[in-house]
């Protein structure tokens, strides 16, 4: 059963009218993926775009040597797959589960008929696109000026939250893509937290001891 209030929250349908939000209900479809099924590869032709009901999706790009380079990661009520609605290009980037999800995807045609219909929703669509440059700055300013021990202490905030425990619900290997350095590089910045006794580190399980600390070192 599709979440009807978790759809009435996602940016594009936030100003939907009761009509528009069941019109856009009636067109899901829910669909349930297991840790590593490809939603869409970069470069697939577009024609829906998705919402996450639960789990977490990963965007990314890959090299034509085969490294992922982690852009995203979606969770409960974030939208993606977007962009090619209105461009008609193709998708630019590669969404994989990274653990059991259930999203929800929705078709363009009837959204584009919608939107002709009511183009004062577009300023929805601007909201989110602004803030997904907003968030492609902060990451273009982290490669400037943070090094890898900071970007990667920057990235465990990220995944933390506010939580003092959690694990880290990615690979090493996708928190190096995510981070922008090799996974050698990266393991080592973690192990110098545990080091310095600002982080304790069990397999993918982390404790952090000293927030204050990693939170100027992520500066």
């Amino acid at each position: 059963m599709v979440d009807r209030s978790l759809v009435a929250d996602a940016d594009f349908f936030r100003a939907l009218s009761d009509e528009g939000l069941e019109t856009v209900l009636q067109i899901i479809d829910r669909r349930t993926l297991r840790r590593g099924d490809v939603v869409f590869d970069e470069g697939d032709a577009a024609g829906e775009l998705f919402v996450v009901e639960s789990g977490r999706i990963a965007i990314a790009n890959k090299s034509p040597d085969g490294r992922s380079s982690l852009l995203a990661l979606m969770e409960r009520g974030d939208l993606f797959g977007e962009m090619s609605l209105f461009d008609n290009l193709g998708r630019s980037a590669e969404a994989r589960s990274l653990e059991v999800s259930t999203i929800y995807a929705v078709p363009y045609a009837p959204l584009l008929d919608l939107l002709h219909a009511r183009p004062e929703l577009l300023w929805g669509v601007v909201e989110l696109l602004a803030r997904r440059l907003r968030s492609m700055d902060e990451v273009l300013a982290d490669s400037v000026f943070l090094d890898v021990t900071g970007r990667t202490a920057k990235r465990l905030l990220e995944l933390a939250g506010d939580a003092e425990e959690f694990q880290l619900p990615i690979t090493q290997e996708e928190l190096a893509g995510m981070v922008g350095a090799s996974r050698e590089r990266v393991n080592k910045a973690i192990s110098s937290f545990v080091s310095l006794g600002w982080l304790e580190q069990t397999e993918r399980r982390y404790r952090i001891t000293d927030r204050e600390q990693l939170e100027r070192r992520a500066r």
